[in-house]
């Protein structure tokens, strides 16, 4: 029995490690892929077929290119939560955030009549 309970300990830790590993997109198998928040079996399965097909990605314009479903958007959210190309996090991504599971949020502008007007020059000057 302590055995068993042991073993159950091991292989949760094991598992929750895993959730918070970054995965390699070039390198990932279809249950990798599956463990990055974002990524269902539909776009594992079209991210590995893609990747039998046309090669390794070489960046992430390239996955985002060939994967149908992954934009810019989509690629700083998985990059967020640990998707990787080529070791590489997604340029604007946050870097993934083992509490709570969520990945930090981007800074936003507080006010955007503020952001407009610094950006038009002074007039009548």
């Amino acid at each position: 029995m302590l055995k068993k309970t042991l073993l159950f300990i091991l292989s949760f830790f094991a598992a929750t490690a895993l959730a918070w590993a970054e995965v390699d997109v070039n390198k990932a198998d279809q249950a990798a892929l599956d463990g990055v928040r974002g990524i269902g079996p539909a776009m594992s399965k079209r991210i590995l077929e893609e990747r039998q097909k046309g090669g390794a990605f070489k960046d992430w314009s390239d996955l985002e290119k060939r994967v149908k479903g992954i934009k810019d958007k989509a690629a700083v959210k998985l990059s967020a939560n640990g998707l990787t190309v080529n070791g590489q996090p997604k340029v604007g991504a946050a870097a993934p955030v083992a509490k709570e599971g969520k990945p930090a949020k981007a800074p936003r502008a507080e006010n955007k009549a503020e952001e407009k007007a610094a950006d038009k020059p002074a007039a009548g000057k």
